[in-house]
């Protein structure tokens, strides 16, 4: 506990300033052969939104893919970190280069092409040593990670592209402001086990104060945003409307939680990693954001 309360203000800081540098430098003027590298389709001298997020996204997904390729590892199934890697910022990156304008159906040609790509690249990898022992469990791993680490990690570069940087910090405290309620409500008054099979820590006193907390912070960070509407990448949000996303995105964020407790537990693993001291791993950080992500893309779109 000791080390989450030193760890945790630090890397809500690094969060902040990430965001607060991305927000600054978007639609800034960049020299003629960085803005080209950094905005390949736009204007080619401005910087786009997510400059800074990309890079950052990229190192967490590549540190998170790792862990999960060592959790199949623990299981005693074939896994590359090489590969889990790869397929990671694969899926990444495909929700960053997708061009703004491109219709539903090259949208979805696209994802596909790179998910047929990334899994044929598993399948020869694999079995480049003349083998075929284990690689149904390896191809699957290396798509677990480009679906989950890579693509829906990738919403939140996307909400990025569609809103303001202090949007994306919302989501963020939402998610992770139920993830502390639950914590802090469930240790003082949790009778009631969640899914004891699965989580023996999670209560359903948790769950609704960490809902709670969540309903509570998206009133609050509605009514600041609201001052922002109108400005480039604002999103029109209400309180009322705000305590519902938090809500919503809390127990989203809960149950991604749950789905990777499941895979590490399977693997008898009480964290992905240990990279992150009080935390675990980096998956450990990111379980809720990674299934609340997409959730947060589509509702906001919808509010929009």
């Amino acid at each position: 506990m000791r080390q989450r309360l030193l760890l945790g203000p630090v890397l809500v800081l690094v969060v902040v300033a990430g965001l607060w540098l991305d927000q600054f430098l978007d639609g800034q003027a960049l020299p003629g052969w960085l803005g080209s590298l950094a905005d390949p389709g736009g204007t080619g001298n401005t910087a786009p939104p997510g400059l800074v997020l990309l890079p950052i996204m990229l190192v967490l997904s590549v540190l998170a893919a790792r862990e999960m390729a060592g959790i199949f590892k623990s299981k005693g199934l074939v896994a590359s970190r090489r590969m889990h890697s790869i397929a990671a910022v694969a899926g990444l990156l495909v929700s960053c280069l997708m061009p703004s304008e491109a219709d539903g159906v090259r949208a979805v040609a696209v994802v596909a092409s790179a998910a047929v790509a990334v899994l044929v690249s598993a399948l020869l990898y694999h079995s480049r040593h003349a083998s075929y022992e284990g690689i149904v469990a390896a191809a699957g791993g290396v798509a677990l990670s480009f679906v989950y680490l890579g693509l829906a990690f990738g919403f939140i570069l996307a909400m990025r592209r569609e809103h303001s940087a202090w949007t994306v910090l919302y989501v963020l405290a939402l998610v992770k402001g139920c993830d502390t309620g639950a914590y802090f409500v469930g240790t003082a008054f949790g009778r009631r086990k969640l899914i004891p099979w699965l989580s023996p820590g999670k209560t359903w006193e948790g769950l609704l104060g960490g809902a709670a907390t969540a309903a509570l912070l998206g009133a609050l960070g509605a009514w600041v945003l609201a001052a922002a509407d109108g400005t480039p990448g604002g999103t029109r949000l209400n309180p009322g409307i705000g305590a519902i996303l938090g809500g919503v995105l809390g127990v989203l964020g809960q149950v991604g939680d749950l789905l990777v407790s499941l895979l590490k537990r399977d693997a008898q693993k009480k964290d992905s990693g240990r990279v992150l001291p009080g935390f675990g791993g980096v998956l450990d950080v990111l379980d809720s954001p990674l299934l609340a992500a997409p959730a947060a893309f589509w509702i906001l779109a919808a509010i929009d």
